[in-house]
């Protein structure tokens, strides 16, 4: 709220309200542990086609292995 009241609203950008640190570190966190992310396969472009392409379901707020029935797998 400093921040806002101390500004010239006219001449005010985004990156002088949000700390940016914050941000970035939750967006590391994620893809550096989350069970969402994975690295990309580049053997060869064709392997790199068919992980783009790959989806799940699983993982938090998803199915679960034993949820999942056949309908799911198709």
């Amino acid at each position: 709220r400093e921040r806002m009241t101390t500004q010239d609203v006219e001449a005010i950008a985004p990156q002088t309200l949000i700390n940016i640190r914050p941000v970035v570190a939750s967006i590391k966190e994620f893809f550096g542990t989350s069970q969402l992310s994975q690295f990309m396969d580049q053997n060869n472009p064709l392997a790199g086609l068919t992980h783009k392409r790959r989806l799940s379901a699983l993982g938090p707020g998803g199915l679960s292995r034993d949820r999942a029935g056949m309908e799911v797998r198709d």
